[in-house]
């Protein structure tokens, strides 16, 4: 790697370009240790921490000049920044998620030299080829979560651990749907299996569990067998649009996460169809700020880009208009749990470091380690910044009707 002390034209002016960027922030600051050089930039708040971050490549500046966040992460998986720790990523992309307005109007504002425009185009690198593959679903959540659970948890308190804040969440999704003996559920995107699982074990019905994933398909139907369940749980390795049939309640935890915004109404849609009139549909989601999905259809960012090629996060109000669009769905119920999002990706995080040494006796890529850390610790700031969040909603199809309100006496 090409050390920073060692610039072109080129590289002297994009250094300038991005520290000029960050001296523009005014809630926050970060030190950046560029070879023997220390720089402060932006404006530190009484009591916040200040995160650090190292140049290790002089590569970094042009794919912040010309990318931003987004490419202040293709940086991270290439090794050419580094933190000290995980904690001073996350405090350093809330900053920056914290000052983006302010940010994107002076990053326009240097763009308006035509010869500096140059400067910042020359050399541009391609995003790395395949690099979110490198890393299987399937691998992954065993290694973050010992419930191999890989959605939002539900704490109770600081003090729960992260089994029983996904039980909790589990439970509490069973209790919106309003689960009994006699229900047959369908979840959609089951991923390894774990509310399928807890809902035949702790209410007696019967799941059909869908995933379009083999590898996933596969240790959800051996999770199912070990555990007795294989009579009530029936994991299928299936698209949802192939399903056919009726079923009394459907679930999609955080299924839409990895979707397309194109494909947000054809996937809510086919839940519907499959429902049964007076049906109940339970959706956890994680949603983008409804301020901010116009942009994020458009432009999308580091996530679709690297982590979740082809993914895009709905809003609240474009997840109900879309609902509500379809035909009969009626919203019942909306939770947001974004705070809870925002520790279950802390509690992830930790152990991504804690485990290092798994993922090195797996032979994980270390640019496959490395997008994951950025992912998490981006998702992570998102969700403490408010940008992001994640919701429970419950809908109804029209012939569904809540039972009747218990009230006391007159």
């Amino acid at each position: 790697m090409r050390q920073s002390s060692t610039r072109s034209p080129g590289e002297r002016a994009t250094r300038a370009l991005v520290l000029g960027l960050l001296g523009h922030m005014t809630d926050g600051a970060v030190i950046v240790h560029d070879g023997a050089r220390r720089h402060l930039c932006g404006r530190p708040v009484p009591g916040e921490r200040i995160p650090e971050m190292d140049v290790v490549d002089a590569d970094l500046w042009r794919a912040v000049a010309t990318e931003g966040i987004t490419g202040l992460g293709r940086a991270w998986i290439a090794g050419w920044w580094t933190c000290p720790e995980l904690d001073d990523l996350t405090s350093f992309l809330r900053l920056l998620l914290r000052n983006a307005e302010l940010l994107t109007r002076t990053r326009a504002a240097f763009r308006l030299s035509a010869p500096f425009r140059h400067l910042l185009a020359d050399g541009q690198q391609a995003p790395p080829d395949g690099l979110a593959q490198l890393l299987e679903r399937a691998q992954l959540v065993p290694i973050l979560d010992d419930t191999m659970t890989g959605s939002t948890a539900l704490f109770a308190s600081g003090r729960a651990t992260l089994a029983e804040a996904q039980a909790a969440k589990h439970d509490r999704i069973c209790r919106l749907l309003r689960l009994a003996p006699a229900d047959h559920v369908l979840e959609v995107g089951a991923g390894l299996g774990s509310f399928a699982l807890y809902a035949a074990r702790a209410y007696g019905c019967r799941v059909t569990a869908i995933t379009d994933s083999a590898a996933e398909a596969d240790l959800a139907a051996a999770r199912s067998k070990e555990d007795g369940l294989d009579d009530l749980v029936t994991v299928l390795h299936d698209d949802h649009r192939d399903l056919t049939g009726t079923y009394a309640k459907v679930v999609a935890i955080e299924a839409l996460y990895r979707r397309g915004w194109r494909e947000h109404d054809a996937f809510l849609e086919r839940c519907a169809t499959l429902l049964a009139p007076d049906g109940l549909l339970a959706l956890q989601c994680v949603v983008v700020a409804d301020q901010d999905y116009a942009r994020a259809r458009r432009h999308g960012d580091f996530l679709t880009r690297y982590a979740l090629p082809g993914g895009s996060l709905p809003s609240v109000t474009s997840l109900v208009d879309t609902a509500t669009r379809l035909g009969d769905l009626r919203l019942v119920s909306l939770d947001d749990i974004g705070q809870h999002r925002a520790e279950t990706l802390r509690r992830w995080r930790r152990r991504l470091v804690d485990r290092h040494q798994t993922l090195d006796q797996l032979g994980v890529d270390p640019a496959a380690r490395r997008l994951v850390e950025f992912q998490l610790c981006y998702e992570e700031a998102a969700c403490d910044e408010r940008r992001t969040s994640a919701v429970q909603c419950l809908f109804a199809r029209g012939r569904w009707r809540p039972a009747a309100l218990s009230l006391p006496a007159r």
